[in-house]
């Protein structure tokens, strides 16, 4: 097991580690003391439950008033009276409101309709800042009962930059950190995939293959989605990994499962006395059944009524349903096929060999999906392992581990990233002769084409921490005194499948601006001096560059420019759209 260093700060800290799940959540901190070997911990302890040092999840839950308070959250919705309280205040029901966050793709667009409404006059940001100052509390009251900087871990598909400017958002208006560009710099991401694997790290559950240099897999399966993403040790440092392929995302968690089994139920009693017990068999499905499901050639029993409930025809005797072991299997079989399915297709497109699976996450404490990805993985090659009992505490402790020790080094990119442009124009080429009516001469006197797209990283390239790439702006200026003091560039991603697309109305739904970079060119606006081109006409050129580091968790910017042959910098901000829809 890889030790720990002293902490070399000359401060006290808090490090605080959300894990916001879909179905569950959970925290985990450590304590720097200058000097000290810091731990990580759980918080195992909520008030509204009745038993503590336990169970270090808490429901995704929260019940609003008729007026938008909260009326009850996390584990207070644990309560045996929790849906009577409810009805009998009109309290509304918020979960699975995670995924609401989710970017808006083509194969998402079906998932909408299953999950439950946001409760009214009620955003996602509404509810996560809600849920994160809820968890700040019990974190302050477990921490001084028992003895900031944030790192809120994140879905591959479920939570994109886009959706982590949402998530800081939030946190600001839980009230977790100041609403300044300080305040929001104490917050960072690390995805789920990259916090499983420093806790696999951290815990020295790294095997032979994996000490020689072969790649590990990690299946984090969670509520809402299934992660899957694949690593391999740096041959240089030991404990240092890098991405060798690109990560995947699934929408087929555990509520799926119960998802299937409420539509089963649904139809299977639909004309039957019981109809109206299908909300209350389904919720002790998710909570019980779900869970304890091992094998197809054992049925199981969902008690909902009392002994006089009976429905011979229905499998309904003594206030119970009796369900076949192999209908309860069909519920679990998308999630079982699509992990089975991405784990051989992320070790067919990895850099390196696979060999071995680490299941972690809420979902894989299910026995019955880990017997089944471990026989079918194993005819396929792969040792397939769950590494901890507590499996619901890799998330946030690996958040920790991470923050206090990092392991990822290097990731490869999903997509193709780049900026629209003009591109010269060649009668060589058939796409430029198609549109030549569309040329222009700029001051330089080339003649060019409008539309064009230039790549500044490829999809699937393996890309390090400290990687810079670089997109080269040029542009001629009649008048100095109209040049805008701030450059907002466009950064572009390509989500389609052609190798090089050099024109955007080639493959038009697979374009998208992703974010913007800002930049202040007051400095590089100030030793501009006028020029004159091929044209003749006096005019003054703008040459800069954009810097972006695509290889850390979050993706940062610089400007850069020329001043009598020496390269300059400054400083530039990324600015996310977060209302973007994709289709893919």
């Amino acid at each position: 097991m890889p030790t720990r260093k002293p902490y070399a700060g000359t401060e006290r800290k808090l490090v605080l580690a959300f894990d916001v799940g879909t179905t569950f959540s959970g925290i985990s901190y450590s304590i720097l003391d200058p000097g000290l070997v810091p731990n990580v911990h759980p918080v195992t302890r909520f008030p509204g439950r009745s038993q503590s040092g336990g169970d270090a999840k808490v429901p995704t839950v929260i019940y609003y008033d008729q007026v938008g308070g909260v009326g009850a959250i996390g584990a207070e919705t644990e309560r045996e009276d929790m849906d009577t309280l409810a009805e009998e205040y009109h309290w509304v029901k918020a979960e699975w409101f995670k995924l609401h966050l989710r970017p808006k793709t083509r194969a998402t667009t079906g998932i909408s309709e299953e999950l439950p409404p946001l409760p009214p006059r009620k955003t996602a940001i509404d509810l996560f800042a809600d849920f994160f100052k809820y968890m700040k509390q019990c974190a302050k009251k477990y921490i001084e009962e028992t003895h900031l900087l944030l790192a809120p871990t994140y879905g591959d598909l479920g939570m994109k930059c886009a959706q982590q400017t949402l998530m800081r958002d939030a946190a600001v208006k839980a009230g977790l950190v100041p609403a300044t560009r300080e305040g929001r710099e104490r917050i960072t991401f690390v995805t789920e995939g990259e916090a499983s694997l420093n806790f696999c790290v951290d815990k020295g559950l790294m095997n032979e293959s994996i000490q020689s240099g072969n790649g590990v897999t990690i299946v984090d399966a969670g509520g809402g989605t299934l992660d899957i993403s694949t690593y391999a040790r740096k041959s240089t440092v030991e404990h240092e990994y890098e991405e060798i392929v690109a990560s995947q995302c699934h929408f087929k968690g555990s509520i799926f499962v119960t998802r299937a089994a409420a539509t089963y139920l649904n139809e299977y009693l639909w004309d039957s006395n019981f109809h109206e017990d299908v909300k209350y068999m389904v919720d002790k499905f998710d909570k019980a059944t779900k869970l304890g499901f091992r094998t197809p050639k054992d049925p199981q029993y969902i008690k909902f009524g009392n002994v006089r409930d009976k429905d011979p025809k229905r499998n309904i005797r003594a206030g119970q349903l009796r369900l076949d072991g192999h209908v309860i299997a069909k519920f679990f079989e998308p999630s079982i096929r699509c992990i089975v399915d991405a784990v051989i297709e992320q070790k067919r497109l990895a850099s390196k060999p696979v060999a071995t699976v680490f299941l972690v996450g809420g979902f894989a404490a299910s026995d019955y999906l880990f017997s089944e990805l471990e026989q079918r993985l194993m005819r396929q090659g792969f040792k397939v392992c769950r590494p901890d009992p507590h499996l619901n505490k890799a998330v946030p402790d690996g958040s920790i581990a991470g923050y206090l020790r990092p392991t990822v080094r290097g990731r490869v990119s999903k997509y193709t990233y780049g900026a629209k442009c003009s591109v010269w124009y060649s009668h060589l080429f058939p796409e430029h002769t198609k549109r030549k009516k569309e040329c222009y001469t700029d001051y330089d006197g080339h003649t060019l084409l409008p539309g064009g797209f230039f790549s500044i990283l490829e999809k699937n390239t393996h890309v390090s921490e400290s990687k810079e790439f670089r997109a080269s702006f040029i542009k001629g200026i009649l008048r100095k005194e109209t040049i805008a003091k701030a450059a907002v560039e466009q950064v572009t991603c390509y989500r389609g499948t052609v190798v090089k697309q050099e024109f955007v109305d080639q493959d038009p739904k697979n374009f998208h601006d992703v974010f913007a970079v800002r930049a202040d060119l007051t400095n590089l606006i100030a030793g501009l001096r006028p020029c004159v081109g091929k044209t003749g006409i006096v005019h003054f050129k703008l040459e800069y560059e954009i810097i972006i580091l695509f290889g850390l968790a979050e993706f940062k910017a610089q400007l850069a420019w020329k001043e009598n042959g020496v390269e300059k910098r400054g400083p530039a901000e990324i600015l996310f759209d977060t209302g973007i829809e994709y289709e893919e």
